[in-house]
């Protein structure tokens, strides 16, 4: 799952739309439109503020792969 899906699961479960989520977070309408169809890349401070507007922790957007710590 890509940081888009997972960004509009969480939107739609709290029944938010994205201009909700633009007005509390200062991202734009048009970057979240293109982060949740996987046509733009996110910067850590963008993730940071999707993830406070939507009550979460930002590790919480990332997907479980990026999740997995690897040990050598």
């Amino acid at each position: 799952m890509q940081i888009g899906t997972i960004l509009k699961n969480k939107r739609l479960a709290l029944d938010m739309s994205q201009a909700d989520i633009a007005n509390r977070s200062g991202v734009t309408q048009g970057m979240i439109s293109r982060l949740e169809g996987g046509y733009s890349n996110i910067s850590v401070e963008t993730l940071r503020k999707l993830a406070k507007a939507l009550n979460c922790v930002t590790i919480d957007l990332l997907p479980d792969e990026d999740k997995t710590i690897i040990k050598s």
